[in-house]
């Protein structure tokens, strides 16, 4: 470099280190203010009325900060019912897990999940630093009272909230929330649970016929009645096969077992279902397969957090189990059948789900 390269460089840093000094000493003497932030007064939410269903952890709201200067300070201030009575039931403290470090799916015990994970105290109902809303799942029908029974929905029921925002910029009030949760529905699919009362859900083709009940259907690919010889279905109509998911006695606590109901109300023997690959059936450990049933060691909520793994649904949302038999078709080839489930539990315990082949038994012979 040339010796009056260096002189044009040394330069025109001493005039940058001169403008800044000179821009610090115009601050002192002419005590400028700081710049502020900004807070737009059009912030907002896609919907202010909230609608979780308790018992399960809910992530609620959409904000919109309009171009305000992040991060943003969330307060939920002034919740009364609709008459004005004070709401204190959503800020009740209890435990809930927290998630210490990143679940994967690839954890290979209970142990390992339950390292990434611990129990902290938490309100049943908070903002968070990025404006959602969350109803943690140790909210349950006792601690809050869910929307009546009677599907009315009046406005003394309804519990209201303010929003207060700010930065240093100022502070804006976002008015009017409404929260009307569900009654728990431990699991999902819930079809078989009426949402208002939490009792058996009526048969939606006769809901006014006592003797009749909704079900929770599963997918039926290529499975024939040993009887009828026809394909078996499960819908409003016809169900020939249908779910429950329900609590069981004798468990460990985190048990989860998958039982087979013949018509006379009789188990069947899992090895039945012959193709079915239990080892990886669901993100379960112990394994204990029994002529009656197929169980696990499981962590709860299923599944753990919206991540899709080779235990869930595409995104997480639920998991997922098939089970799958195949026998000889004419001609001396292998067909297959598979029946499943899309499914989540909310609630920690032992839990069996149970396929109930209502009509007849599937169709295990060859041809």
């Amino acid at each position: 470099m040339t010796s009056n390269k260096i002189i044009r460089r040394l330069t025109m840093g001493m005039g940058t280190l001169a403008v800044g000094l000179f821009l610090q000493g115009c601050e002192k003497v002419f005590d400028l203010p700081e710049e502020k932030e900004f807070i737009s007064e059009n912030i907002n939410y896609g919907s202010k009325v909230l609608e979780p269903i308790l018992g399960r952890t809910n992530l609620m709201g959409q904000f919109n900060a309009d171009a305000s200067t992040m991060p943003l300070k969330f307060e939920i201030v002034n919740a009364r019912y609709g008459d004005g009575r004070p709401v204190t039931d959503l800020f009740q403290t209890r435990q809930t897990y927290v998630w210490t470090a990143a679940y994967d799916g690839k954890e290979t015990s209970l142990e390992q999940i339950e390292a990434k994970r611990k129990l902290e105290d938490r309100p049943l109902f908070e903002v968070r630093e990025s404006g959602q809303f969350i109803l943690w799942a140790s909210s349950d029908d006792d601690l809050i009272e869910p929307r009546p029974i009677d599907t009315s929905n009046l406005v003394q029921d309804i519990r209201f909230f303010d929003l207060k925002v700010s930065n240093t910029g100022g502070t804006v009030y976002i008015p009017d929330f409404q929260l009307i949760p569900w009654r728990e529905r431990p699991y999902f699919p819930s079809t078989d649970i009426n949402p208002y009362s939490g009792e058996v859900a009526p048969d939606p083709t006769d809901p006014e016929n006592p003797n009749k009940r909704d079900y929770i259907r599963p997918r039926l690919d290529n499975v024939f009645g040993g009887t009828s010889n026809r394909h078996l279905q499960s819908n409003d109509q016809i169900k020939d096969v249908v779910v429950y998911i329900r609590p069981f006695e004798g468990g460990n606590g985190h048990n989860l077992r998958f039982k087979f109901m013949a018509p006379d109300s009789s188990f069947m023997n899992p090895d039945l279902f012959n193709e079915t690959k239990w080892s990886t059936l669901v993100h379960g450990f112990n394994v204990e397969k029994t002529e009656e049933y197929v169980q696990y060691d499981v962590a709860y909520p299923i599944p753990l957090v919206n991540l899709q793994t080779p235990y869930t649904t595409s995104g997480g949302n639920n998991a997922t189990v098939n089970f799958q038999y195949s026998r000889k078709g004419f001609g001396g080839n292998l067909t297959y059948a598979t029946f499943g489930l899309d499914f989540s539990i909310f609630r920690p315990g032992d839990w069996e789900i149970v396929f109930h082949f209502r009509n007849e038994l599937p169709k295990f012979e060859d041809e």
